[in-house]
């Protein structure tokens, strides 16, 4: 069983609710133009780890054969494939080609059972069934002849059951979980179950806790939609944790975590102008500041007992989620001919951060791929 991702949990509480309370506490947020700043940075910083981090290892993941889990078939095929033309060729007879195979198949098992013997498989694996059949031409049930034409059936459904493999995950289902995070933001944006805090406190009146815009939506319904972009990020790290690899849950939570601490001040700041009192503002904070961690979690052990392909499609909706969260963070102040240019350079620095930060990780050795 893998570890639970406990750690990540705690530095994300605990850098969310640093974030988002710091603005409630403190005079911070008389600034807006170090919002509009952090904001940039923050949307770079997730534009480039959804791209670069969250989309790749989510598609390597999506598209993983079931074979990797349980040996390497294929390669077990192609080297008897290369026995059988042997044969053909007539460079060595039947019974040769039978010890070839035997061999082949028996010094791959002895490795398998080293680190699979506790794998619960459903179905008989490619090795063992070759195996059955060289057996049986060793009992005296069958010849070496009919032995190689029954292996060869086994070797041909093989390939024919890994194109259908790799026929069940299309590009356009890949595109789709991604298209699907992106519209399911989109849709509680629309429907006023928003995150957006970027805009909506830049002209307010810092003095005066009445003297700014008043939003048709109650204030729960504020929170429910930070709540559900916060969550998002611990379904992103949640389903990295699922697959058991440290260095591609260490990576994609880096990008979580840069991201989270300007998301949360945002929040402080909005809350702070559309609350009556400080402790309505604490509770926002806080329940943001949960979201997160408690979906990594939910989402930890709800794919730890999943395909792979899953983790990688729920890998790729978060994606979805970013990128909508990021756009919507800058294209308002981009679009504005007055802030356009100095957000596009926010966004840029944002971006060659976590992608130096990503590249110097990776020539440390300190990332691994999906494969």
């Amino acid at each position: 069983m893998v570890n639970p991702p406990i750690m990540y949990a705690f530095i994300t509480l605990a850098i969310a609710l640093f974030g988002g309370l710091l603005p409630v506490f403190s005079k911070v947020k008389e600034n807006p133009e170090r919002l509009k700043t952090l904001t940039g940075i923050a949307a770079g910083i997730i534009i480039a780890s959804a791209m670069m981090v969250v989309i790749p290892e989510g598609y390597e993941l999506a598209m993983a054969d079931e074979h990797d889990a349980h040996g390497n078939d294929d390669q077990i095929a192609g080297s008897i494939a290369l026995v059988m033309l042997e044969v053909e060729h007539g460079d060595i007879n039947e019974s040769q080609a039978i010890e070839e195979i035997e061999t082949i198949v028996g010094g791959h098992e002895a490795h398998d059972d080293e680190e699979t013997h506790d794998d619960e498989a459903t179905e008989e694996s490619l090795s063992k069934s070759v195996l059955h059949v060289i057996e049986e031409v060793e009992d005296g049930d069958i010849n070496a002849t009919t032995g190689l034409e029954e292996i060869e059936v086994l070797i041909t459904s093989h390939a024919h059951e890994e194109e259908e493999h790799d026929s069940e995950i299309d590009g356009w289902l890949l595109g789709g979980a991604i298209l699907g995070g992106f519209v399911l933001m989109l849709l509680l944006e629309g429907s006023g179950i928003g995150h957006a805090v970027h805009e909506e406190h830049h002209d307010h009146d810092d003095e005066h806790g009445h003297d700014h815009v008043h939003h048709s939506n109650n204030g729960w319904m504020m929170v429910l939609g930070l709540t559900l972009h916060s969550a998002t990020d611990g379904l992103a790290i949640g389903a990295a944790a699922a697959t058991g690899s440290v260095a591609i849950t260490a990576t994609v939570a880096m990008a979580v975590l840069i991201h989270k601490a300007p998301a949360a001040f945002s929040l402080g700041v909005f809350s702070m102008h559309e609350r009556d009192t400080r402790n309505e503002s604490i509770i926002d904070v806080v329940v943001f500041s949960l979201a997160t961690p408690i979906m990594m979690m939910i989402a930890f052990y709800a794919f730890s007992n999943l395909e792979i392909q899953t983790i990688g499609l729920a890998m790729l909706f978060s994606a979805g989620t970013f990128l909508y969260v990021a756009t919507v963070d800058t294209l308002p102040d981009i679009h504005n001919p007055e802030t356009g240019r100095k957000a596009m350079l926010f966004v840029l620095l944002g971006i060659i951060l976590f992608s130096v930060l990503l590249l110097g990780a990776d020539a440390a050795g300190l990332i691994e791929h999906a494969h």
